[in-house]
């Protein structure tokens, strides 16, 4: 190969020129020619190429018009320092215009078709170019493979933007789109045929977009955004979209938490903001391509849950937070207690009384709106059964609405041992459901019993308006005993849970039998008599009716057996409610002790004594200690009020 003349180089720039096929086959196999000597010195990046004009301008268009319009004649330097693909893909450029083979495969198909179209080695300048050749093998081997585009696409990222002026991205993206449909067509409609066959479709066909979802998870975010919009776009499944989206935030969010994790403190200090952008960047995108909000949503509660708890924590816009709060809210039948367990951000807390900033342990703030939503959820005949009432133990609604209670009773026990958790937000989560939710309210109790033993000093009125969101009357008897010796709850509680308590047995009484009555007798002869009468025919349906628990017919021995375990229950009730009478009069005398003999002392103490009055009004007949103890108790509350009155100024 001789150095080029002006003449040829004039030829050249007029127009299409091809190599002699001297030159072609005598350096079809030499790279770099060493029997001439160069007259061009390309710099590509940090490499240089000692070449000849002739074979580069017959082929590349920008090369061709860099040394017309050159100023000198004898133009021997030139720089290509933005071709894309750097040095790598312009040497295979240049063995291609020198005659060398060159094979084109996926892994360097985007690089040759950028430089290409940067070079303009294009049909214009001469037959069979480097862009004819890439496009042969684009059409031919790539676009048609879903693995192939999806490996093309992942090597166009470090060729941006030369990829998208050579029109590379968009093409590959829609290729890939219309690929996935047709597979999922063509994989539903041999799932049809093997149900006709009566045949059981294979694993694999379950998820067909899943062996390709996991390959793109190494996208950068840009091209994923516009890779899954537009399989959305062609109808692609919820179920197959979510599975991608899952291992790509996996993928992705992993990997920015891990390298922060191994980062020491100092190399944090600067890579924190950076790191917390990219993971914001990516929450937001993830969520913006969930699939639309629903009730029977595809999307895992955990996944919503984990997006919700980074979203937090990369201080992620309000419209993805309320967009993840609500979805959350619609699927909350399938939440648990972790799901549900986010922590306070920095910014979150409240002042405390005396100025300084009080943190949670737990953002409270966030559930209380998840909650919320759930409650506002709108009443759809359809998906919730018009026929039902919803406020019926039965009711479809109302089998959602005891689920959350129940979690709700978890979240709060679980935050009742945060010592920081202010009174005021603990009640306000207690109160937000609905009475109806809560068919047994020990769940609640045995929270609020944990959020007075954490915090002993709260105010009187704050434990008496906690303590009234729990209804006595849907304890278990278990609880019912528990909430009578708690020296936690107000005795205003106490004296409740006693009395729902009996009206409850006097029902259950009266309920087991035509010979039971609340009028007379010891304890032993009127339950003994209720097991005559139940052995005589008379069943004793529930004893413990108000707990919520049926029960189905008994044979008269098990009813015998029966009634004579619910005596033995009631006799210890009995020796807990003295035990507690004999509390109350301590009370009663140390009160008396203490209080200044003043006029409003004395209206107090005959509140006291009216109060105790009524209570033991109120116990039946069946129990005559406990009547005599209630009466001695009020004899000597009078007593001592002649007492005080004789030695009274007034």
């Amino acid at each position: 190969m001789g150095v080029a003349t002006v003449t040829e180089l004039k030829q050249s720039i007029s127009g299409k020129r091809t190599f002699r096929p001297s030159l072609i086959s005598r350096h079809a196999n030499e790279w770099p020619p060493t029997d001439v000597s160069s007259d061009l010195t390309v710099e590509v990046g940090t490499s240089s190429f000692a070449l000849h004009k002739f074979p580069l301008v017959s082929r590349s268009g920008k090369i061709r018009r860099l040394v017309a319009e050159a100023k000198d004649a004898k133009l021997a330097r030139l720089s290509l320092h933005g071709t894309p693909g750097g040095a790598q893909a312009f040497e295979l450029a240049a063995k291609f215009c020198y005659g060398v083979p060159v094979d084109v495969t996926v892994a360097n198909v985007a690089a040759l078709r950028c430089a290409a179209h940067y070079l303009q080695m294009t049909e214009d300048f001469s037959d069979k170019n480097l862009e004819a050749r890439a496009e042969a093998f684009l059409r031919d081997a790539v676009l048609p493979s879903i693995a192939s585009s999806v490996a093309v696409l992942r090597s166009c990222e470090a060729l941006l933007p030369a990829a998208e002026d050579a029109n590379l991205v968009s093409r590959l993206i829609a290729a890939i789109a219309g690929n996935v449909c047709r597979e999922q067509l063509a994989s539903g409609l041999s799932k049809l045929d093997q149900c006709a066959q009566l045949v059981k479709p294979p694993a694999e066909l379950d998820s067909p977009g899943e062996w390709w979802g996991k390959s793109v998870a190494g996208l950068g975010l840009d091209l994923f955004q516009r890779l899954l919009s537009a399989v959305k776009a062609k109808g692609l499944k919820q179920e197959t979209v979510t599975r991608i989206l899952i291992n790509y935030a996996h993928n992705s969010l992993h990997g920015l938490m891990a390298r922060d994790e191994h980062g020491g403190a100092g190399a944090r200090c600067g890579a924190d903001a950076d790191a917390i952008r990219k993971q914001r960047a990516v929450v937001e995108a993830i969520v913006s391509l969930l699939p639309a909000q629903s009730r029977r949503s595809p999307v895992p509660m955990a996944f919503l849950s984990g997006l919700l708890k980074t979203a937090m924590a990369g201080s992620a816009s309000s419209i993805c937070r309320a967009d993840l709060e609500k979805r959350i809210g619609m699927q909350l039948d399938q939440a648990i207690l972790e799901d549900i367990l986010i922590a306070a951000g920095a910014g979150a807390g409240a002042a405390a009384p005396g100025g300084q900033q009080q943190h949670g342990l737990y953002d409270t703030d966030v559930v209380a709106r998840i909650f919320s939503v759930f409650l506002n959820l709108d009443d759809d005949a359809e998906e919730d059964g018009g026929g039902f009432d919803y406020d019926s133990p039965r009711s479809p609604k109302q089998s959602l609405l005891v689920k959350a209670a129940k979690l709700l009773d978890s979240y709060l026990a679980e935050v009742a041992l945060d010592s920081n958790i202010l009174p005021a937000k603990f009640i306000s989560l207690a109160e937000l459901l609905p009475d109806h939710a809560r068919l047994v309210t020990d769940g609640l109790y045995r929270a609020v019993d944990i959020f007075l033993k954490v915090h002993p000093n709260i105010k009187e009125a704050e434990r008496y308006r906690l303590c009234k969101a729990i209804d006595c009357q849907r304890l278990t008897p278990d609880a019912c005993s528990h909430a009578a010796q708690n020296e936690r709850l107000p005795v205003q509680m106490a004296v409740q849970v006693l009395y729902f308590e009996q009206l409850r047995l006097r029902s259950a009484i009266q309920a087991g039998g035509g010979g039971g009555s609340m009028g007379g007798g010891p304890d032993a002869a009127l339950f003994f008599g209720c097991a005559a009468a139940a052995s005589q025919g008379g069943g004793v349906t529930n004893m413990r009716s108000g707990s919520g628990v049926g029960s189905g017919a008994m044979s008269p021995r098990d009813n015998y057996a029966s009634v004579r375990r619910e005596n033995r229950e009631l006799k210890l009730e009995v020796v807990r409610m003295r035990m507690r009478l004999t509390d109350l009069e301590k009370d009663h005398v140390s009160m008396k002790r203490e209080l200044v003999r003043v006029g409003p002392a004395n209206r107090l103490l005959r509140g006291f004594a009216r109060s105790l009055t009524r209570f033991f009004r109120m116990r039946p007949a069946a129990e005559p200690g406990l009547h005599q103890l209630g009466a001695k108790a009020t004899a000597d509350a009078k007593v001592l009020f002649q007492r005080r009155r004789r030695h009274s100024i007034s």
